[in-house]
């Protein structure tokens, strides 16, 4: 089993550091989360705010002290200083974009990551931040599909010529050679799971599911993909409450293979470069979780 981070209301240069030292440590992956901007006295709920799933951020996920940065811009800056981490989006918020836009930044950085950089992608659920951009919430979803399609068609390398409801382009072309950067979905209902199934490179939790949801999660995605007649599984990275080695047992004896940490249970907010970096090394340590992350390094 291998073990990634996912961070969220971080800044910038703290990403760039934690990327470095997680990097070093081993760790598989790192998630970066998104919102553009920060919509006031917003009325609307987070989908797994309504579940069983376990809330990792107390209170509003939006508020006035949240510090938001550009994924792509902040992964391109983790990538210049790492090696052998995944930077990856968890997730980007497509609906809100231009497809070619979208399609241009990623190709980009896919190549300045060497091929670790991977687009996890979701439809958003922040009524008010759609508002904020003039973009319909209502045709998130009509946008989202359309997005990846135009997506999928812009990386090929081919001439495109897309019509669609919403985007009308070329003939245009992205670049001469493909470009595969991996398109992961998230959601945890049945509609996204189907659509993981049929479109996706791989799937990520929303929200930190408990081992025994993340469980029945896996085994739905997995009868979705068999129906989708995918001939091998699907990769899965699952969010898991726990940070104790020990306690993470569990999803490897179970045959999870790729488990995601919340960053900030090992990666102080407050303190400077050093500091942080001495906590990061010692909450490995007290976890247990060096030996895990460590053969990954090598």
């Amino acid at each position: 089993m291998r073990i990634g981070l996912s961070t969220y209301n971080i800044a910038a240069s703290d990403l760039v550091d934690l990327a470095q030292t997680a990097d070093a440590a081993g760790f598989e992956s790192l998630w970066l989360g998104e919102h553009i901007i920060l919509p006031l006295e917003y009325e609307s709920e987070h989908p797994t705010s309504s579940g069983t799933t376990v809330q990792h951020h107390t209170g509003p996920i939006i508020d006035p002290s949240t510090i938001l940065v550009d994924p792509l811009v902040a992964l391109a800056a983790a990538a210049a200083v790492t090696s052998q981490i995944r930077l990856a989006t968890g997730i980007y918020l497509i609906p809100l974009r231009h497809p070619i836009l979208i399609a241009r930044a990623t190709a980009t950085l896919y190549e300045l990551s060497a091929g670790r950089f991977v687009l996890g992608a979701g439809s958003g659920w922040l009524r008010e931040e759609f508002a904020s951009l003039d973009i319909s919430f209502a045709d998130r979803a009509t946008r989202f599909d359309e997005t990846i399609d135009a997506l999928r068609a812009l990386w090929s390398g081919d001439v495109v010529r897309h019509d669609g409801p919403h985007f009308s382009f070329g003939p245009v072309q992205l670049g001469p050679q493909p470009v595969p950067v991996p398109l992961i979905l998230g959601g945890n209902t049945t509609p996204a799971l189907r659509r993981a199934a049929a479109k996706a490179d791989g799937w990520f939790s929303s929200g930190t599911p408990s081992f025994d949801e993340a469980r029945a999660i896996r085994d739905r995605l997995d009868a979705h993909c068999r129906a989708a007649g995918r001939d091998r599984p699907l990769p899965m990275w699952f969010r898991a409450a726990a940070v104790d080695g020990g306690a993470l047992a569990q999803y490897a004896d179970d045959g999870f293979e790729q488990v995601v940490l919340w960053a900030d249970q090992l990666w102080p907010r407050e303190g400077d470069r050093d500091d942080k970096r001495a906590a990061f090394a010692a909450a490995l340590d007290r976890t247990g979780l060096r030996d895990l992350v460590a053969p990954i390094a090598g």
